[in-house]
């Protein structure tokens, strides 16, 4: 399996998880951390810097945009 067939089963992964459980991945809990911290962070981090590849950056953007849209709102204000 090259590179690009696993970064798309994995975005698969993650936009089938946020559907199924509308919400987005957890980073404390263990068996959803492969999602959040070591996917979903890592190509942030790697948009952010410009270095992630151009044939992912709409795809990547449309998952952010998803993700922003189940952010968790503070009840404690």
């Amino acid at each position: 399996m090259d590179q690009d067939t696993r970064w798309l089963t994995r975005y698969n992964e993650v936009i089938k998880f946020i559907e199924a459980n509308e919400r987005n991945p957890s980073k404390y809990d263990d068996t959803e951390r492969g999602l959040y911290c070591n996917w979903i962070h890592h190509n942030k981090k790697l948009f952010n810097a410009g270095e992630l590849k151009e044939e992912r950056v709409g795809a990547f953007k449309a998952l952010l945009a998803i993700i922003e849209g189940n952010k968790h709102l503070n009840q404690y204000k």
